[in-house]
């Protein structure tokens, strides 16, 4: 790593931040992970994966399993069996293929789970389907890698949480900057005082997205298994603008761009200020954009407000992307002594007087509005994810804490869609006094899907 400062005092040296990374990770449960997750390895035996929904995130998760030299992607599950064996193909592809066999292709995730050979299962579908393959992967058995948002609404977090306690499984949240090297060390220099009292985050996304029309009842596709797409979400006729990026912009089986893309900010500023959960709520947006069927806001400003004057900031722009300090995305923390901006690539500190005290940047950060988001990042978090199977690693991202983030990113659509600030329990995060608002916090599910904790 790389520090700067104009004052030769202020200059940190290596040993201090060795010191603060170590703190900052033994405050979140990392005791141990980045000696493990750095050094080459080749276990005794290899764990099997299999992996569901291979069309987008879940293509960049097979390659970085297969790529791990501990384990093997076994099973790829997908109801567009074309992106299946899109997918299979270039695992065994090439004179050095990443899994040395073709792994089998499934349509129907029950299979998967009846398999007593696969290990851990990475879960990449649609929102709608997080939680439920969730929970099913747990009391099957397996280790669960579920991707953001964990759940469609509040309700499933804690169902999740619930779960995993009960079975003892281990769930990793696909959050993966919480196991990036420059974002832990920065953590820790907040833990250190170097922004001094951090009391406001401020967290961004903002892209161009293009209009998704008006859709139309058409017949289902060939080579697609949408009864089995659908899953636990209400059945409802195939229209022709939703598979199979569009999902996200509507109610039945997205979260909005606050949860598809704002659970990662979000979730670096909550562990940033050390808050969980939040006092009070307030949302204004609307879909300003484009008219069309998309449901949720695609210009959002939410703000949550913490016990001992904390606060975070959310702004979603998902059709406009005009940078903020030069980043599509990311996270500044200010404090009373200046002020950490982090992303993808890196962070840099700054104090009152707007001169650069730290820095480091880990290189090219790639295009920051990857919808599939690979890269270093991926890696290091499915390492991590496989260290706290064999046991040697703590998990970076645990469900237990993941979903508080994912809690907040769904009390901004709460509050956005209640039209009003809504009150919490800073215990639970829980909301206060407003019925109609809890009327939100869990979902319908098409009979016979049905999820809870016993």
């Amino acid at each position: 790593f790389m520090v700067l400062s104009r004052d030769p005092e202020d200059l940190m040296d290596r040993r201090r931040f060795i010191r603060q990374t170590a703190a900052a990770g033994m405050g979140m449960g990392l005791t141990g992970a980045w000696p493990t997750i750095l050094r080459s390895r080749r276990p005794a035996e290899t764990i099997r994966v299999a992996v569901m929904g291979v069309n987008g995130r879940g293509s960049v998760l097979a390659t970085e399993f297969a790529r791990r030299p501990d384990c093997t992607v076994s099973v790829l599950c997908d109801v567009d069996r074309r992106a299946a064996e899109r997918v299979a193909a270039s695992l065994v592809e090439g004179p050095d293929p990443l899994v040395p066999t073709l792994p089998r292709i499934e349509a129907d995730f029950r299979r998967v789970l009846d398999d007593v050979s696969v290990d851990a299962v990475a879960i990449a579908e649609p929102d709608h389907w997080h939680a439920t393959a969730a929970v099913m992967a747990m009391r099957a058995g397996k280790a669960v890698y579920v991707e953001k948002p964990c759940g469609t609404t509040p309700a499933e977090g804690e169902l999740l949480v619930a779960v995993q306690r009960a079975t003892g499984r281990i769930v990793q949240m696909g959050n993966q900057q919480r196991s990036a090297p420059p974002s832990i060390e920065l953590v820790g220099m907040i833990r250190d005082g170097i922004v001094g009292r951090p009391y406001l985050a401020r967290t961004w996304y903002a892209n161009s997205r293009g209009p998704i029309g008006r859709g139309s009842v058409a017949p289902v596709p060939e080579w697609l298994d949408y009864d089995m797409w659908q899953g636990p979400a209400p059945r409802t006729p195939y229209r022709d603008n939703v598979i199979h990026y569009n999902w996200h912009w509507f109610h039945r089986w997205g979260t909005g761009e606050i949860c598809n893309n704002g659970t990662h900010e979000i979730d670096v500023a909550r562990w940033a200020l050390g808050v969980d959960f939040p006092v009070r709520v307030v949302s204004a947006g609307g879909r300003y954009h484009f008219d069309d069927d998309w449901e949720f806001t695609d210009t959002q400003t939410a703000s949550f407000e913490f016990e001992g004057g904390k606060q975070i900031t959310w702004e979603g722009r998902s059709c406009n992307p005009l940078p903020i300090l030069t980043r599509g995305r990311g996270t500044a923390i200010h404090g009373d002594a200046g002020t950490a901006i982090v992303d993808r690539a890196g962070y840099v500190v700054l104090d009152l007087e707007n001169r650069e005290i730290a820095r480091r940047l880990v290189g090219e950060a790639g295009d920051a509005l990857d919808t599939r988001g690979s890269g270093d990042l991926t890696d290091a978090h499915v390492a991590n994810f496989l260290g706290a199977i064999r046991g040697t690693d703590a998990l970076t991202a645990p469900v237990s804490d993941a979903s508080r983030s994912v809690l907040l990113c769904h009390l901004g659509n709460i509050a956005q869609e209640s039209g009003r600030a809504i009150r919490c329990d800073p215990a639970s995060g829980r909301i206060l006094g407003d019925p109609d608002a809890m009327t939100r916090w869990e979902r319908t599910y098409e009979p016979g899907w049905e999820i809870s904790a016993l």
